[in-house]
């Protein structure tokens, strides 16, 4: 089976791991701090590790004040965790409608949905692709709106020349198992905002005031100081030792990544019932890949056909308003559901080879045509 998505490890992680495992401190320790500064070094920002990219997103809405009674803009297509991430916090996530030429945020759409509530703008980067930062930050600061940029799919994107989490209000990235790169579980928070950086340290350790600097010595604080609610989301040694092997690996992954993309494209390109959707790979560095199938009638079959091949594929994601959890009015999110049905991920990891490729390609190309 060509796997859709996957970890990419090699023995360098095991060896870090066991390395872990014998100094026997397993919990947040010296090895969190190390790949806190090696990130920090990379964006030059200070970064906080965390348990995932949810805790991240959370942790963030925290800092910068949101609560119960706020509203949060956030596009309807993105996975459940930054929609859960805003209810956790206590305020409402205000699903916007997507571009159906790149599934980003329609920020026409979002600016019908401001009230006096909205404190808020959360931006997807979906597949990796940031859109248009400067226009997404022009509209917060008209509303006077803060950022929180969940890249989860845009670790090593740039925009402008400028890496995604070096500028912007704030940045959250997940470093989960099928990542750009992985720490097994774990993701960080980054900002040039002291506040929302010492908020999110404190946070993430049961909201006890200067814990970090203990466990960054393997130590503990045994008299507490809590000022406001704090959660278990702190990164492990374990997950730290992992995150620092896969940046040693992450110009190769992220040069396959493009390949792999670039490869798709200019397949895609000769058919007339598969599209791409447009992306600069001289700065994206894409997390998944997507394409829309023009006449797509049942996409359940067309996943199983693909499976029937060896091949496995899925989608990103169903809209979050269509979820009973979630559930919103659809009067103005027409093309986020008019275009779901019809698009679909196909494989996407440095470990998919240039064979893989076109076996993948051309089999989809066959299904498809076969439903005309």
């Amino acid at each position: 089976m060509i796997r859709l998505s996957k970890s990419c490890i090699d023995k360098n992680e095991e060896i870090a791991v066991n390395r872990v495992l014998k100094d026997g401190y397993l919990g947040m320790g010296s090895d969190v701090q190390s790949f806190e500064d090696q990130l920090s070094h990379m964006f030059k920002r200070e970064v906080v590790c965390v348990a995932s990219g949810t805790a991240a997103l959370h942790l963030a809405l925290q800092a910068c004040g949101i609560g119960i009674g706020d509203e949060v803009l956030v596009p309807t297509i993105t996975y459940i965790a930054s929609f859960q991430a805003i209810s956790a916090s206590g305020a409402t996530a205000i699903a916007c409608d997507i571009s159906k030429e790149t599934l980003l945020l329609d920020i026409r759409d979002a600016e019908k949905k401001i009230t006096k509530k909205t404190k808020l703008l959360m931006l997807v980067h979906y597949a990796g692709d940031p859109g248009n930062l400067d226009r997404y930050y022009t509209f917060a600061r008209k509303h006077n709106l803060r950022i929180i940029e969940d890249a989860a799919h845009a670790f090593g994107t740039t925009y402008k020349k400028r890496l995604i989490g070096s500028f912007g209000d704030v940045t959250c990235f997940s470093f989960d198992g099928i990542k750009n790169i992985t720490s097994g579980e774990g993701g960080c928070v980054i900002s040039n905002d002291v506040d929302i950086i010492k908020k999110v340290k404190n946070a993430r350790l049961l909201g006890v005031e200067s814990d970090t600097e203990k466990r960054y010595k393997n130590d503990r604080t045994w008299k507490l100081s809590v000022k406001y609610q704090g959660w278990r989301y702190h990164m492990s040694n374990i997950m730290a030792a992992i995150g620092m092997e896969q940046l040693k690996k992450f110009d190769v992954f992220s040069a396959k990544r493009k390949h792999i993309a670039l490869k798709y494209d200019n397949i895609f390109a000769q058919s007339k019932l598969i599209q791409s959707f447009e992306r600069d790979y001289d700065g994206v560095v894409p997390h998944i890949y997507v394409v829309k199938i023009l006449k797509m009638q049942n996409r359940d079959f067309v996943i199983e056909e693909m499976k029937r091949k060896g091949i496995q594929v899925g989608y990103h994601y169903q809209p979050n308003h269509t979820l009973e959890f979630f559930e919103q009015d659809n009067a103005s999110l027409l093309k986020s559901e008019e275009i779901f049905p019809h698009i679909l991920s196909l494989p996407m990891h440095p470990e998919v080879s240039d064979p893989d490729i076109d076996t993948i390609a051309n089999e989809l190309i066959q299904i498809v045509q076969n439903l005309e």
